[in-house]
């Protein structure tokens, strides 16, 4: 049991006091157990100081996926995207998958900002058999820094079958494609030649890269 001496003037029946311990500890096991504390407060700065803890990155997407406070959940995000790699990437993709708009657009923006620990899982999630799971990433791309953007988005073009994604790829294709992606617009014309929105997308992308 630790004892303190107590201030300076205090009363003698006063001179020792016990020093009460931290009701959590300061290291990964004692954030990991403010996560689920009461106090949306407590759990908003235990989710910014597992940042430095790159062990916590499923603690803290698992907290994401119960977390209903926007501020803690936002924190979380962020503390996920300073952790970084594979594993903040790998607690990340799931939420594409989530029902909750706010989660799923939250975990877009942090995995845009880790272009080289997602540029590896694009392929497969552009062949996800779930469509929607295709759209979100499609979204990501729109978002991502990564010099393969427009070779992935003309990949969709080529081989996708669901109008509603390639409907977003055009609308992404847009504002980041180049030049080099007529051909496949092109194509993507013929191939959805009854589909209007397709027509107007495509058309407009090409409008916007072809011209000087």
């Amino acid at each position: 049991m630790a004892l303190r001496k107590a201030a300076p003037g205090a009363p003698a029946t006063a001179v020792l006091r016990r020093v009460e311990p931290r009701e959590y500890a300061r290291q990964f096991d004692g954030l990991c157990a403010q996560l689920g504390d009461a106090d949306a407060g407590v759990r908003r700065w235990a989710a910014r100081d597992l940042a430095e803890h790159p062990g916590a990155a499923r603690m803290l997407a698992a907290r994401l996926a119960a977390e209903a406070d926007t501020s803690v959940r936002a924190v979380i995000l962020s503390s996920l995207a300073r952790i970084g790699g594979p594993a903040a990437v790998d607690a990340l993709l799931p939420l594409l998958r989530s029902e909750d708009a706010m989660l799923r657009n939250g975990a877009i923006e942090a995995l845009a900002g880790l272009p080289d620990a997602v540029a590896p899982r694009i392929e497969a999630l552009l062949a996800d058999p779930d469509g929607d799971v295709r759209i979100f990433s499609v979204n990501l791309l729109g978002l991502l820094p990564h010099p393969r953007v427009p070779q992935w988005l003309a990949q969709v073009l080529e081989r996708e079958t669901e109008a509603n994604v390639v409907g977003a790829a055009l609308d992404v294709l847009a504002e980041v494609g180049g030049p080099e992606l007529a051909g496949p617009l092109r194509r993507t014309l013929a191939r959805f030649a009854g589909e209007p929105y397709i027509r107007f997308a495509a058309e407009l992308a090409l409008q916007r890269i072809e011209s000087p």
